[in-house]
């Protein structure tokens, strides 16, 4: 995937890495620039985010912040929580080049 702010590509890379929190499992689907780090996942993931399909993790301040999707097809999603809109929030919401991750809930 290929990821474009302010006019500079960006690769992201594919994992395949899996995680269990609070009983869900996620598998990481995209990475960027090391986003992901499953201790500070685990930290801050909440109840609230598991009824998501996805969840997209950014870093500001060597703080990291959590937002959930659902898919695009789910009846529960709104415009701004379907997983296609993830990069303009990416790009709107994140500091710039941030590092960041996406991470989507797989069945147990």
């Amino acid at each position: 995937m290929l990821v474009t702010f302010a006019k500079k590509d960006y690769l992201v890379k594919g994992v395949n890495i899996v995680v269990e929190v609070q009983g869900n499992r996620y598998e990481v689907i995209k990475e960027f620039d090391y986003g992901f780090d499953e201790k500070a996942f685990k930290e801050r993931y909440t109840d609230i985010l598991s009824k998501y399909d996805f969840i997209v993790g950014d870093w500001g301040y060597e703080q990291l912040r959590l937002k959930g999707f659902y898919d695009d097809q789910n009846p529960k999603a709104t415009f701004d929580t379907k997983i296609s809109t993830c990069e303009d929030y990416l790009y709107e919401y994140c500091n710039f080049g941030c590092r960041f991750f996406i991470v989507k809930q797989i069945e147990n």
